[in-house]
């Protein structure tokens, strides 16, 4: 049987996967040698933190920030970086609860920063955090 925490993230990963304009998206990856044309999406699992507990029923309500890391290069680097953040944001506008599995997801603005590669062409990356607020019967379940 598949966890709540693992549902809720899986939903997350094929919701990235579901954007248009070719990105890669990789889940738990290390950073390829590359990054594709489009641009690149790597979804990090995060911390589901410590839940808040209810009784009767016993629920644990978890605040699970997982982290989407954002990467584009080459020229033009301001509107690729926005067309793909903007694409992230729009697929979880779509559905705040990822098909029922979470009371909602709320993503927080990237900080982005442009990382130079001695030669090749200037890489902008971020860490976009997504706030998946959801309840499961049991921490480990």
């Amino acid at each position: 049987m598949t966890t709540r925490r693992e549902q809720v993230l899986s939903a997350l990963h094929a919701r990235l996967q579901g954007i248009p304009g070719g990105f890669a998206v990789l889940r738990n990856a290390s950073l390829p040698e590359k990054i594709p044309a489009a641009g690149l999406l790597i979804l990090r699992d995060g911390t589901p933190g410590e839940p808040w507990v209810t009784l009767s029923p016993l629920r644990y309500h978890y605040e699970h920030r997982a982290e989407i890391e954002a990467f584009v290069r080459g020229n033009g680097l301001d509107g690729a970086f926005d067309t793909l953040t903007s694409a992230v944001g729009t697929a979880l506008a779509a559905d705040r609860t990822l098909g029922g599995l979470c009371d909602w997801i709320e993503p927080e603005a990237p900080e982005p920063a442009d990382l130079p590669v001695e030669g090749a062409t200037m890489i902008r990356a971020a860490v976009l955090i997504v706030t998946l607020h959801y309840t499961s019967a049991d921490p480990l379940a």
